[in-house]
């Protein structure tokens, strides 16, 4: 593999097409990329990065909104959904970097905890832990692939609870 410059950077609106084309390249359906669409337009894109390689976007992550209704009360956290990068572009390290920059601007903006719906071999490299270890459910009742990550010391849900999604997501199943 040539020596290629990775660059993340925040998403900006002319990026758009170009992310949609890495999410409908990367997945199978196009519901990733609806999804993407659906929260970018109600303003739920809470950090929203591109990978650019020799000026072409290859990769992007997104991060919306999520609670925690926990004994304590209700706790705001955030949601890694979707992450992608080009096939002709994966296992080049992209994907970590989208990852570790995320992460990074999700703690610079002060949220408590990330959670994940995915692969636990994937999520795990990047700190994520089964959800279900800290008492946190989701509204989907998946448990080995519902990981979490503290982004904050004390940020993960006192007593557990259950992680409710964006509207948007729910809007990709009607």
């Amino acid at each position: 593999m040539r020596n290629m410059r990775i660059s993340i950077r925040p998403e900006k609106p002319s990026d758009a097409d170009a992310v949609c084309a890495v999410l409908e390249a990367a997945f199978p359906t196009k519901t990733e990329s609806r999804l993407v669409n659906l929260l970018r337009e109600h303003g739920k894109a809470q950090v929203s990065l591109v990978a650019e390689v020799d000026g072409k976007v290859v990769g992007h992550i997104l991060f919306s909104p999520v609670s925690a209704d926990s004994p304590a009360g209700t706790v705001w956290g955030t949601g890694l959904a979707p992450i992608a990068v080009l096939p002709s572009r994966q296992r080049q390290g992209i994907g970590k970097r989208l990852m570790e920059e995320g992460l990074a601007a999700c703690r610079r903006a002060g949220f408590a905890f990330a959670v994940v719906l995915g692969d636990p071999e994937y999520y795990h490299r990047s700190g994520f832990e089964r959800a279900g270890r800290y008492g946190l459910r989701n509204e989907y009742g998946v448990d080995e692939e519902f990981m979490a990550l503290e982004l904050r010391p004390g940020g993960l849900p006192n007593g557990g609870g259950l992680v409710k999604y964006a509207p948007e997501f729910a809007q990709l199943s009607t």
